[in-house]
C-alpha cells in the first residue's frame, strides 16, 4: 500500500489541505480538536508531511539547532534541552543537537558546515562563548542566535543566563557570614579552548573572600582540579591532602558538592557537624542528600530562550532581549554557624 499524500489526508480528515499543512508546521493556528483528528488521521495513513517541501514553500527548515559543550545527558543540558523542545515542539519545529562543540575540531566542523548546509531556522548555543569569526560565519545564514548562560551578550540576538559571577559570591559571603574562617572554593580546571559560563564561579568566590582582607585568622583557597569525568575523586584527594581541613566549602557544581558530601563522611568528615558545604545548580539529588545550593532553573531559560527564538524567527522585535537572572541561595542542611554544632 502506497503512502497517503497531504490531499488524502486532508480529504479523509474533512479539513483542508492548508490546515492539515498548519497542523504539522503551526499547531498554534489550529484547534487542538483539529490538530488531533488531523494528526490521528496522518498515522492511520501513514502520512508524514515533508520538512523539504515546507522549507521549499516558506523559506524555513522548521529546524533549530542547540550547541552545548558537553553531553545532552548532563543534567543542565537535559533541562534546558526539555525547555527549549516544550515550546519549539508545539511550534513544529525539530532539535538538532551538536554536542562536544568544545574541541578546535568539532568548533571548524560546526561552523564551516552550518552556513552552507542552512538548514536551521535558529541556534541555541549553551553555556559557553563564542569567537567572534564563529559569530560572523552563523550570521551568514541570516537566523537569529540565542545564548543560555553564556559569557557575554556580545554576538547573540538575544541571551538569557543567570550571574554565576553574582551566584558565587552569595555562596561564599553565606559561609563568612555563618562565621566560618577557613574557606575552599573547589572546581575543575578552565579549558582553553572553550569560555564556559561556570568559570566565572571562581571570580565571584575570590571577590567575597577579599572582602574579609585584614581580618583576624580568616584564610581562604582555591582548589583546583582537572576536568573530566574523575574531577570529584580528584576533588576529594585535594581537599584530604591540605595540612588543615576546612570549616567551610564552595563547590562549582552539585556534582562535585554531592559525591564530596557523601565521600568525606568516610574520612571523618561530617557535614555539618565538622564542615559545611555549598554546591551550585540544585540539580538532581540535591534535595536528597540535604545539600544547601544556589539554584537555577535551566528548564526555564530553555523556555524562555525559545519563546525569544520564535519571535525573532517571525521578524518581532524582543522587549527584553538580553536577561540576567540571579541563582537563589536554597538552604538545607550542610551548612550551620561555625563553632554552634562542632
Amino acid at each position: 500500500m502506497d503512502k497517503a499524500g497531504i490531499r488524502e489526508v486532508a480529504k479523509a480528515a474533512g479539513v483542508s489541505i492548508s490546515t492539515v499543512s498548519r497542523a504539522f508546521t503551526r499547531p498554534e493556528l489550529v484547534s487542538e480538536r483539529t490538530r488531533r483528528k488531523v494528526l490521528d488521521t496522518a498515522d492511520r495513513l501513514d502520512f508524514n508531511i515533508s520538512r523539504s517541501a515546507t522549507a521549499l514553500k516558506s523559506g524555513q527548515t522548521y529546524r533549530v539547532a542547540m550547541l552545548m559543550n558537553e553531553e545532552i545527558t548532563s543534567w543542565f543540558n537535559m533541562e534546558v534541552f526539555a525547555g527549549i523542545n516544550s515550546v519549539m515542539h508545539d511550534a513544529g519545529y525539530d532539535i538538532s543537537l551538536f554536542q562536544h562543540v568544545d574541541t578546535g575540531e568539532n568548533r571548524r566542523d560546526f561552523f564551516t558546515n552550518l552556513p552552507v548546509r542552512r538548514n536551521v531556522d535558529a541556534v541555541f548555543v549553551t553555556s559557553f562563548g563564542v569567537e567572534p569569526e564563529e559569530i560572523q560565519q552563523l550570521q551568514r545564514i541570516h537566523v537569529p542566535i540565542i545564548g543560555i548562560n553564556t559569557p557575554s551578550q556580545e554576538g547573540f540576538d538575544a541571551t538569557i543566563s543567570i550571574d554565576d559571577e553574582d551566584g558565587m559570591f552569595s555562596s561564599a559571603q553565606h559561609l563568612i557570614n555563618l562565621g566560618h574562617k577557613n574557606i575552599v572554593y573547589v572546581c575543575s580546571d578552565a579549558v582553553d579552548s572553550i569560555n564556559s559560563s561556570i568559570d566565572a564561579r571562581g571570580q565571584g568566590f575570590i571577590r567575597a573572600c577579599k572582602t574579609m582582607e585584614g581580618t583576624h585568622d580568616f584564610k581562604w583557597r582555591v582548589l583546583s582540579v582537572p576536568r573530566g569525568k574523575t574531577f570529584a575523586d580528584s576533588a576529594l584527594t585535594a581537599l584530604l591532602a591540605l595540612d588543615e581541613f576546612p570549616d567551610g566549602i564552595c563547590c562549582q557544581t552539585d556534582m562535585m558538592a554531592i559525591p564530596l558530601v557523601l565521600r568525606l563522611d568516610r574520612y571523618g568528615h561530617r557535614t555539618p557537624r565538622d564542615y559545611s558545604i555549598i554546591g551550585f545548580d540544585d540539580s538532581a539529588y540535591a534535595d536528597t542528600v540535604n545539600l544547601t545550593t544556589m539554584r537555577q532553573d535551566p528548564f526555564a531559560m530553555g523556555r524562555a530562550a525559545a519563546r525569544k527564538a520564535v519571535k525573532l524567527i517571525a521578524g518581532e522585535t524582543l522587549e527584553n532581549p538580553y536577561e540576567v537572572v540571579r541563582a537563589q541561595l536554597v538552604l538545607r542542611g550542610t551548612d550551620s554557624v561555625y563553632g554552634g554544632d562542632r
